[in-house]
């Protein structure tokens, strides 16, 4: 069961994190998505020496990863470094990427990658795979076990959604405005195991539903068991999958640091045999979808209550869960900075904010080539 990697004989603070970001290719004189990721990725092996980012499942997205970092700080130079690698090699071939959730216009064409596996997944899914070009950002946080992963992921479930309300940043495609601040939860959703998981209670559980998964043919294999949070494949971590791909490299370390927090805590609960918090599956729905609709700008459920909650409220509790791993790795003020500036206006508000000034979906792809060239280009 599981991956098969080697797990350290025990955890010291902080565990060890890093990310993965999905970023959208586009011409920078349209604004549309171009099937061209590949072009940019061989411009990044030619610079660099070395693949520094990978294809996905179209061809108009990239994804780069940082590496194991264990400082707040260190990870935020890693997210910007991978950008700059990959946005310079773009600008190089005359595109740009952005950091965007979707691609707000719709793209001339979706082509997959040129990939066996794609290729079987376009078969066996349909427009179901084609439709998959959004977005997200995945953060790994080390563990000890599978056992510990397992405990972790059953009792960090309703704390989920609001790392989707505070990261929203998808609010247009296909050249309009959804009406949710991120959408790209909302296609990716669509995937036959995408989305909250009952609790597994054990490894033995996790195993039993994960090869029931398979059996059934709703994945092709352990890659893509889309789950919002999972044992990953190739590493020893608990892997987060439910944030958009932030615009702010600030806001990416934000959601970062605070799943580490929420390893953290959830493993101490279940070293003290504190139980899993007891949710319907059906509800945590309810809480993404709400997360998803509105982000920050109206109320999220409680995780602890249930009930409908300001979303600063909301964002209180979940600071207030994890204030002594925050503690103990010295990000508390980070955290509640950056609690403060996504309160003020997330990712989604700043790209309907860009079509307000400019009154065109264009518009909108442009802010977002600016401040995604903005964010490794300054300090």
């Amino acid at each position: 069961m599981g991956p098969a990697v080697r797990y350290p004989r025990g955890m010291t603070a902080p565990r060890t994190v890093g990310v993965e970001e999905e970023l959208v290719v586009v011409d920078p004189a349209d604004g549309r998505a171009v099937p061209l990721g590949d072009r940019v990725i061989r411009g990044v092996e030619a610079t660099a020496g070395r693949p520094e980012a990978e294809a996905e499942l179209v061809r108009h997205m990239v994804e780069v990863q940082t590496g194991v970092c264990e400082d707040a700080g260190a990870l935020r130079e890693q997210v910007r470094a991978a950008r700059a690698t990959v946005g310079e090699a773009a600008e190089q071939q005359g595109l740009a990427v952005v950091a965007s959730g979707t691609a707000p216009l719709e793209p001339e064409t979706t082509r997959l990658s040129d990939d066996d596996r794609y290729r079987r997944m376009s078969e066996a899914y349909g427009d179901l795979a084609r439709e998959g070009g959004t977005c997200a950002l995945h953060v790994h946080v080390g563990i000890g076990s599978p056992e510990e992963g397992v405990a972790v992921l059953d009792r960090m479930a309703p704390w989920l959604p609001l790392l989707v309300a505070m990261s929203a940043n998808s609010p247009f495609a296909d050249g309009h405005d959804t009406g949710y601040a991120s959408w790209r939860l909302q296609v990716w959703g669509r995937m036959p195991t995408a989305g909250p998981t009952d609790p597994f209670r054990d490894v033995e559980g996790y195993r039993q539903a994960t090869d029931a998964l398979l059996a059934s043919g709703a994945a092709l294999d352990r890659g893509m068991l889309y789950f919002d949070a999972r044992l990953a494949e190739r590493y020893p971590t608990v892997e987060v999958r439910v944030a958009d791909v932030p615009t702010d490299p600030d806001d990416t370390v934000l959601v970062a640091v605070l799943v580490r927090a929420l390893v953290e805590r959830c493993a101490r609960d279940a070293a003290d045999d504190v139980p899993a918090p007891a949710w319907r599956t059906e509800l945590l729905r309810a809480a993404r979808w709400r997360a998803s609709r509105w982000g920050l700008s109206a109320d999220l459920l409680h995780p602890a209550t249930q009930r409908p909650v300001p979303a600063s409220t909301a964002l209180e509790a979940l600071a207030d869960h994890v204030a002594a791993p925050l503690a103990d790795t010295g990000d508390a003020d980070l955290v509640g900075t950056g609690l403060a500036r996504v309160l003020a206006g997330t990712g989604a508000s700043r790209q309907r904010a860009a079509f307000e000034r400019t009154g065109t979906v264009e518009g909108v792809v442009a802010d977002l080539v600016t401040r995604t060239r903005g964010s490794w280009a300054t300090a």
